[in-house]
């Protein structure tokens, strides 16, 4: 049952993310019903802005917990706004140990999302290893049975650069897999060596202890176009075309000559609906 409502809510809620989908639905369902899990699952989602990483560790929450998002053992933390100065690194990565330990211990099935990953102090994220480790114990506290998710937009470049590669060869979008044109070899090598990136050198990285690498391509129009009519479902509009028309041409595209990719996702959707609306 767990497989099938997480199927049909990233299926009904998710445009133009083949590979995240089947990714995410089998990695969460078989770790789900997992009754003795080896270690945590430790999801990575990395693209483009606006094209779906949050909206998707909301979707695998909601199925989890009754509360979703809002549950007390759902813990999100984003790199700016909860570790805003380097110079306090080592205060934050006590906090964060402290944190996650408390919690695990008290709720096994805990979920933490580490949003903006890419900006994250290379210890804080070496600070989370001992949690994520095969048979990890600490402080005789299990963490097998939690999860963690990085958010990241660190490696977008290469999942767009392999996509429309991939396009430009005439090829279907829907059959670009993970290990298509070696994109996930891609991702984990730009991540290893880029030194401007939270991951470069890591011990999640070195150690191995990051289960799935799930690229999430960039947008195309008829994606942007879903997105619009989804918004208006959601504000309980009527279903109008000709408004996401011209909603989907309000958006940026690229590259220049092709404007094959939106620059933004979805993001930027509801504004620019509400701005195609007639009053009244």
């Amino acid at each position: 049952m767990f497989f099938l409502v997480l199927e049909n809510d990233l299926r009904k809620s998710l445009f133009g993310q083949h590979i995240a989908v089947d990714t995410v639905l089998k990695a969460v369902s078989w770790f789900m019903k997992d009754p003795d899990p080896s270690k945590p699952l430790v999801l990575s989602f990395h693209g483009p802005t606006g094209v779906g990483k949050s909206y998707v560790s909301k979707i695998i929450a909601s199925n989890i917990y009754k509360m979703g998002e809002k549950s007390s053992h759902v813990h999100t933390f984003i790199s700016s706004y909860h570790f805003p100065h380097k110079s306090e690194a080592e205060i934050y990565e006590h906090q964060l140990r402290k944190w996650i330990h408390g919690n695990v211990s008290h709720f096994p099935h805990s979920m933490f999302i580490f949003d903006e990953t890419d900006k994250m102090h290379p210890h804080l994220i070496d600070a989370i290893k001992p949690f994520l480790d095969h048979n990890a114990h600490v402080d005789g506290v299990s963490f097998h049975k939690a999860i963690f998710i990085f958010l990241s937009q660190a490696g977008g470049h290469v999942i767009t650069n392999v996509t429309l590669d991939f396009w430009r060869k005439g090829n279907n979008r829907d059959e670009l897999q993970l290990q298509s044109e070696g994109m996930e070899t891609q991702i984990f090598e730009y991540l290893f060596n880029d030194e401007k990136n939270g991951l470069w050198h890591s011990g999640l990285i070195n150690h191995h202890l990051i289960d799935h690498y799930v690229p999430f391509l960039p947008l195309e129009q008829k994606h942007v176009h879903q997105c619009v009519m989804a918004e208006m479902a959601h504000l309980n509009i009527t279903p109008n075309y000709d408004v996401a028309d011209n909603v989907v041409r309000d958006m940026p595209f690229f590259p220049e000559e092709e404007k094959i990719f939106a620059v933004k996702g979805c993001k930027s959707v509801k504004q620019k609906l509400v701005l195609n609306l007639k009053l009244g």
